[in-house]
């Protein structure tokens, strides 16, 4: 499948290229990272080391790369590092938004929106939830809309949330904003401090480790109670082991859950390098392989979900061809009856053309 694309160039690309090239060597056409980010060579080496010190009787201070990735994280984002969260589910921290809002307020989400941003609030069953399409979520919200909570990026097909509508008309209202961007981080450039909450798991585009999440939250720590604060969210955390923690960190960490360390041990590796090649040369690529294959599907008379300047192409009937196409080894995801196919800095023009080779046998 021959499409057109961009010539070779030198300078920055080089770099971005040279450091894909050392960190990663996928055997198949991957190209699944929005269900899971391939982890760099230097993750799996720190976690090897990290997982050996224990071994040997000798751990090495993973509660350290705690503190770096929560550093690492709150520049990614813009926002100061005090103010960033560390824990390993959005779910949870969905669960203690939810656990702060009065009875009988209204939540306004996104139809089908992912499930562990949104079903903590129905969870409670004393909130009122209320889910309108995405397009219209802006235009929603009332003046007794206390929380809008939407993704920024769909998981489904890739749609992108007008989040500057969003915010606006949030604020117009007096409501809250709870963006989770796990499927944006690390492709789509965003500022947190835009939002009142900003939720995070890192294994997709920020190709971390499972087990990291992030929670940003506003510089007054916005009303949140710290439910399931542990020894991890005291104010000086190794005299906060027993009995009732007396002093809660003065920062969002406390709201840390107790960390899982050797992910965090590896996690530490993969911002630096997301920091390193830069979002915005991330974006630009991503984008430019997901318009390829845009460019291939019309060839082959297939429509993707309309997704404007996604990395994410999601081609609705297609959800059935996934397991052919895992034996040809491409790997893609099946995911509300699309194929959807995720592009990221590991990615080449060549694994867009092998997918679209084998989609039109």
């Amino acid at each position: 499948m021959d499409v057109d694309c961009p010539g070779p160039q030198s300078g920055p690309m080089e770099t971005f290229e040279s450091l894909v090239r050392a960190e990663f060597a996928p055997k198949n056409t991957y190209l699944n990272t929005a269900s899971t980010g391939l982890l760099p060579s230097r993750t799996v080496a720190a976690m090897h080391t990290a997982a050996q010190s224990l071994a040997d009787g000798a751990p090495q201070d993973m509660f350290a790369d705690v503190e770096a990735c929560r550093a690492a994280f709150a520049r990614i984002v813009g926002v100061p590092a005090g103010r960033v969260a560390a824990g390993a589910s959005v779910a949870v921290y969905s669960g203690l938004i939810a656990s702060a809002l009065p009875e009988g307020a209204e939540v306004l989400t996104a139809e089908a929106d992912f499930s562990s941003l949104v079903n903590p609030f129905h969870v409670r069953r004393d909130l009122k939830v209320r889910s309108v399409p995405l397009e219209r979520l802006a235009e929603s919200v009332r003046p007794d809309t206390a929380l809008v909570a939407v993704s920024a990026v769909q998981s489904a097909d890739g749609r992108i949330a007008d989040l500057t509508a969003v915010r606006e008309a949030a604020r117009a209202q007096g409501a809250r904003t709870c963006i989770d961007v796990s499927q944006a981080v690390g492709w789509l450039p965003l500022a947190a401090d835009d939002f009142d909450y900003v939720s995070c798991v890192a294994y997709k585009w920020v190709v971390c480790p499972r087990g990291v999440a992030f929670l940003v939250v506003p510089e007054d720590l916005g009303g949140l109670t710290p439910v399931f604060a542990g020894w991890a969210a005291g104010e000086h955390p190794w005299d906060s082991c027993y009995g009732p923690v007396r002093e809660l960190a003065r920062s969002a960490r406390r709201f840390d859950e107790s960390p899982a360390l050797l992910s965090y041990a590896g996690a530490v590796r993969s911002l630096a390098l997301i920091e390193e090649i830069g979002p915005a040369a991330v974006h630009a690529h991503d984008v430019s392989l997901a318009d390829r294959f845009r460019a291939g599907l019309a060839t082959l008379g297939h429509e993707p979900v309309a997704a404007p300047g996604s990395a994410i192409v999601a081609v609705p009937g297609l959800g059935h061809r996934r397991d052919d196409l895992a034996r040809a080894g491409v790997e893609v995801s099946d995911r509300a009856g699309n194929l959807r196919a995720a592009f990221h800095l590991y990615n080449t023009p060549a694994d867009v053309d092998r997918l679209l080779d084998v989609l039109s046998d």
